[in-house]
């Protein structure tokens, strides 16, 4: 039959896994930790590339009609001339 573990093994064990389950409660905690703080930063990055790309747009429209490049009236020049 197979051994039966003593009740020495079982408290070994149990603090064991204690110790582990703390630890893992302290990694959780940093990682919590960690994700709110990237999540901010995430965040603030998206609403700084809304603003510049607000900024370039505001700018296109500044720019005059004629300026504005088109592949029709792109005057590009012959190689045959």
């Amino acid at each position: 039959m197979a051994e039966q573990p003593s009740i020495d093994q079982l408290v070994d064990r149990v603090e064991r896994l204690l110790l582990r389950y703390e630890e893992l409660q302290r990694t959780n905690a940093l990682l919590t930790e960690q994700m709110q703080a990237l999540t901010q930063e995430r965040d603030s990055l998206k609403s700084r590339l809304n603003a510049a790309r607000a900024r370039v747009d505001a700018l296109l429209q500044r720019l005059p009609e004629s300026a504005a490049p088109s592949k029709a009236s792109d005057p590009t020049p012959d190689a045959s001339t």
